[in-house]
């Protein structure tokens, strides 16, 4: 049965032309290694100033189930709950650009019903590109730069980042789909994934919320300014440093994991993505230790 992807959501009616806005794409549900799409749509929602533009019907697309909305107790009674929103917010960047943000849980079902209801977003508002967020764990040391997988229904819009692997099978998501939907539609669809320290995935690290901010600058023009990642990237850094260097133990684990990463690099002047094609030999070793260690830390209160 043909249904109307106009009944899946809501559209506040009378919107001015938006000049062909860029709608990022950061949906919960799926990897977010150390917190980056979050940090990343969080920072955009509140240094840019939002208003909902458009909502979807949560009650088709969800199961509560699966994961509980929170509900507050208070002594007596019922006194709050938290309603999941899927919806699309409206903000400008720094030279007063309009640009858009898909933020809310990744539904559980009907993918394509909301594919088709946000492809007919992208017509009825006009938008030029949509770029997805994401982040993953990855055997890399903190102490190298974060890796960047970008894709693209159009080669060209990636063109200047190194290609990854070359042909590999992943668990999907709906921000994937959506982009292979779009690129499929003729519509231009992109998305980048940085690569975050596996030992470091469970933690807020705003440092790959700061690249994958710049990753999208580049892409769209967008003037978006990283302000506080940037300060809470230099203080995470800092606290890293400091209990790597408390410990001898750790700190031969991360400098294992440097050699290994500036193995792949010797000689070729590739990218380790490109290299390794998403594997090190004994990385999850390595790797163990230090995340235990952090995450003993943590715990004790001593990062963060």
């Amino acid at each position: 049965m043909n249904r109307d992807p106009r009944e899946l959501y809501d559209l506040e009616p009378g919107l001015p032309d938006l000049e062909g806005p860029v709608l990022i794409q950061a949906l919960d549900g799926f990897v977010d290694a150390g917190s980056a799409k979050r940090l990343t749509r969080e920072h955009l929602l509140e240094a840019h100033g939002s208003r909902v533009i458009a909502t979807f019907d949560v009650d088709a697309l969800l199961d509560y189930r699966a994961r509980r909305p929170a509900m507050t107790f208070d002594e007596d009674h019922w006194a709050d709950y938290a309603d999941p929103q899927l919806a699309v917010h409206l903000l400008h960047d720094a030279d007063g650009k309009a640009f858009l943000i898909l933020a809310g849980p990744e539904p559980d079902i009907r993918w394509e019903h909301f594919i088709a209801g946000v492809q007919q977003l992208v017509v009825d508002l006009g938008v030029r590109l949509t770029v997805g967020l994401n982040s993953i764990p990855m055997a890399v040391p903190h102490t190298r730069p974060l890796g960047m997988i970008a894709h693209a229904s159009r080669p060209e819009l990636v063109a200047g980042h190194e290609k990854w692997v070359g042909n590999v099978q992943v668990p999907s998501s709906a921000g994937h789909l959506l982009e292979f939907r779009l690129g499929q539609a003729g519509h231009d669809s992109a998305g980048f994934a940085v690569a975050v320290p596996h030992y470091l995935a469970e933690t807020e690290y705003p440092a790959a919320a700061v690249a994958l901010l710049e990753s999208v600058s580049g892409l769209t023009g967008l003037s978006l300014a990283a302000g506080e990642l940037l300060e809470a990237a230099a203080s995470v850094q800092a606290q890293v440093d400091e209990q790597v260097g408390g410990s001898e133990e750790v700190a031969a684990v991360v400098h294992a994991l440097e050699a290994q990463y500036d193995s792949y690099l010797k000689g070729s002047r590739r990218s380790l993505l490109a290299t390794m094609g998403g594997s090190l030999p004994t990385a999850d070793e390595l790797g163990d230790e230090l995340e235990r260690f952090l995450a003993e830390q943590t715990e004790d209160g001593s990062a963060g």
